[in-house]
């Protein structure tokens, strides 16, 4: 019994430790832990005309996936670059269609 014991605690703290980043594996996921914190529910609080709202994005040329993509990668000012090393094109693809099925 003492060795289960021992044996769950450690899972426990091993699962603590791993970085955020490897518990994020869905598109909701990522985008909650690299872009919530400026985008929340889809706005921009830097730039409140620039959401992730449909309207606003085809405004600005943002339709497709891959446009959402070009943006991580290559922003505006006051968006931090989300580069392949930073977010590799897995997670930015899960992200972007994330963003497309969920801001209306």
């Amino acid at each position: 019994m003492y060795s289960r014991s021992i044996t769950g605690l450690l899972a426990c703290a091993a699962v603590a430790a791993v970085p955020a980043m490897a518990l994020a594996t869905s598109g909701e996921d990522l985008f909650k832990l690299h872009c919530a914190a400026c985008h929340a529910d889809g706005g921009n609080i830097i730039n409140p005309k620039m959401t992730l709202k449909k309207a606003d994005r085809e405004a600005n040329g943002v339709k497709t996936a891959k446009d959402v993509i070009g943006k991580m990668r290559q922003p505006g000012p006051g968006m931090t670059t989300f580069d392949a090393k930073t977010i590799p094109d897995k997670d930015a693809k899960a992200i972007a269609d994330y963003i497309l099925k969920t801001f209306k």
